[in-house]
């Protein structure tokens, strides 16, 4: 193991991804998308979203969604046939029509293709103009033995997606983060990732921010999580919101209600009107109370800030 302790980045890429430290900032800000009141106007801003718009356009008419019924959880990749999870007493969620907007827009719908050519769901966040965050399952399949173990080959990406409609076309990367610890042993504590996409479709959505925080305040933080599970409709958002349970230095719990599908979720609070993500969510109840997102610590900061660079 490294001296980060597991968190050590790793890429499918032939170049090593060097780890950038960052120590004097806690937290990155949010930022919306140039469509939004708060956005820079001017020539040069309107030539950049043109392009955007040019790409996403031709990248959507490429790309045609799969069928429905063909697609499955990419946990179930992992992990096997998932648990009873991970709804609570009653089913909470709420579907979000408006997707279009932020900041269900920093959402993506994930349609990713496995080193064996078959085909799962997932979801990820904008964090910057090129860069998601997801869950390190949904771009490192862990299951040594079996053909689509190790990365997948593609993963095709549809910002606010709301079933058939694609408000900012689908673009599609074969670029990958992780870390040491996940994709050596498959460590759930280490669950995390990015996918880096060959257009600055973050420009045109905005992204959430995140940050690091202590236990008593994350105790106290009402969490939101939204996403594409795979038991409604296909590629149709679901929201839910809930105060944190527990958390321990690795995790962070909550009873809010989630599916297969939301892997690669964030787990955010909102603070002085920002929307900042405190967790990766990775994981169901698993026969237990809560589902889990993996914590936002500093090394997984540190590694978000370098792959967003």
């Amino acid at each position: 193991m490294s001296d980060q302790g597991g968190h050590a980045p790793v890429s499918n890429e032939p170049e090593v991804t060097h780890h950038l430290a960052v120590t004097e900032q806690v937290s990155q800000p949010s930022f919306e998308g140039e469509n939004d009141e708060t956005a820079q106007e001017g020539h040069e801003g309107a030539e950049a979203a043109l392009r955007n718009r040019r790409w996403e356009t031709e990248l959507a008419q490429l790309f045609t969604i799969p069928e429905a019924p063909t697609l499955r959880d990419i946990g179930e990749a992992s992990f096997g046939q998932p648990a009873s999870e991970s709804i609570h007493i009653a089913d909470d969620r709420v579907r979000i029509t408006n997707t279009a907007v932020y900041p269900w827009k920093t959402h993506a719908s994930l349609v990713i293709t496995a080193a064996d050519n078959s085909l799962w769901v997932g979801t990820a966040w904008c964090i910057g103009p090129h860069t998601l965050a997801t869950a390190g399952h949904c771009v490192f399949i862990h299951k040594p033995g079996l053909p689509y173990h190790g990365w997948v080959q593609s993963i095709t990406v549809m910002p606010g997606r709301d079933g058939d409609t694609l408000p900012f076309g689908a673009v599609t990367s074969t670029k990958f983060r992780a870390v040491e610890e996940w994709t050596k042993n498959g460590d759930p504590n280490y669950d995390y990732g990015a996918i880096i996409i060959p257009t600055e479709l973050g420009d045109t959505t905005g992204g959430l921010g995140f940050g690091v925080y202590p236990d008593g305040e994350l105790l106290a933080t009402e969490a939101h999580i939204c996403g594409y599970p795979s038991d409604k409709e296909a590629g149709t958002m679901w929201y839910d919101s809930r105060q944190v349970s527990s958390v321990d230095t690795f995790k962070v719990y909550y009873d809010i209600d989630t599916m297969g599908g939301q892997s690669g979720s964030a787990v955010y609070r909102t603070l002085n009107g920002e929307r900042l993500a405190i967790a990766v969510h990775a994981y169901g109840a698993g026969g237990g109370s809560t589902n889990s997102g993996t914590r936002i610590t500093r090394p997984v900061y540190d590694n978000l800030v370098a792959w967003k660079a």
